[in-house]
């Protein structure tokens, strides 16, 4: 668990806004539960390999590529990527963007679009594969929906290896249903995030925050060496939200909501990382320049993330 000094320097961490430096804008996610993809590209989830040794040089983690060049801008490009390093035997997080272009930069007709079950199974094997390749580095997850799959991986801080377990549309209670995927893994810290999809989907307010407790306890059942930190929910801006009425009674929704996770996470030995106040502008929803559709983000967006992720690390004593 967390020492009272270092939850409450994580809890003061988003308190004021450092400068960010614009990027391109990426295009949102897409995601789909159409058919299952071919034969010959499913077996290679039960195939892959271990994570490469040549990724370590004597105990130390090599630089991370870094690319200017085409990535994928879907969710379909952004699985088959992920697919084809894993049985490459790769780590996803620490490759460069355009990294095998050959199995994903096609027409988008040409690639079946992964469904739900497919891609929990990507994960669910990346996991194992990292479990089985980490050594004794040092490992950090995020665990979430969208929002996370979509964190550019050349944005995390470095130092260490890290596993996205964020999956496009899941609400809380399906992020709390595959925590078992990646129990074998053993990381230092934990970020997780959740509860975007719940508001879409009409989930009260109980469900929640009572999903969100379990899913910390499981946390530190699962992981007792980790520092679990949960990430407060983001300001949204709804198109289909007409009216200044129904848009602030979401946006009082969203800061009780976070008054509420903030205390769970305090009852819970978990750290808290107040992402909310980052990105909220005057009126209660999230900053126009930071999100691409009033939910995702944008590159700007992320790089906002970004350097609250490396004040956490620096918080909890893991920065380099």
């Amino acid at each position: 668990m967390l020492g009272v000094k270092t939850a409450k320097a994580l809890q003061s961490i988003a308190s004021s806004k450092s400068q960010i430096i614009p990027l391109v804008e990426t295009t949102s996610p897409e995601f789909s539960q159409l058919q299952p993809i071919p034969i010959s590209h499913s077996k290679a989830l039960l195939q892959a390999n271990p994570i490469p040794t040549t990724l370590i040089n004597n105990g130390q983690l090599l630089s991370k590529p870094q690319s200017t060049s085409l990535s994928p801008t879907s969710g379909t490009q952004l699985y088959y990527q992920r697919l084809a390093a894993l049985q490459a035997g790769k780590i996803y997080t620490r490759l460069a963007p355009d990294s095998f272009k050959s199995s994903w930069a096609k027409e988008s007709q040409s690639l079946t679009k992964p469904t739900h079950q497919q891609w929990q199974r990507l994960l669910q094997q990346e996991a194992k594969s990292m479990a089985k390749g980490q050594g004794n580095n040092r490992l950090a997850i995020l665990v979430g929906d969208s929002l996370t799959l979509w964190f550019p991986s050349e944005n995390l801080p470095s130092g260490k290896f890290w596993l996205n377990q964020g999956i496009s549309g899941e609400n809380s209670t399906q992020i709390k249903s595959r925590l078992s995927a990646f129990a074998d893994t053993r990381p230092d810290t934990i970020y997780v995030m959740a509860g975007t999809n719940d508001l879409r989907q009409g989930v009260s307010d109980r469900v929640i925050l009572n999903n969100t407790r379990e899913i910390l306890r499981r946390f530190h059942e699962n992981h007792p060496q980790a520092q679990v930190i949960l990430q407060s929910i983001l300001p949204i801006r709804l198109s289909s939200i007409s009216s200044d009425s129904e848009a602030l009674l979401q946006a009082n929704r969203i800061r009780n909501l976070n008054l509420q996770l903030a205390l769970i996470a305090r009852q819970e030995g978990a750290g808290y990382l107040n992402l909310y106040n980052l990105f909220v502008d005057d009126q209660g929803q999230i900053q126009q320049d930071l999100t691409t559709d009033g939910i995702h983000l944008t590159s700007r967006g992320y790089q906002v993330w970004q350097e609250a992720l490396n004040s956490a690390e620096s918080a909890l004593g893991n920065g380099e």
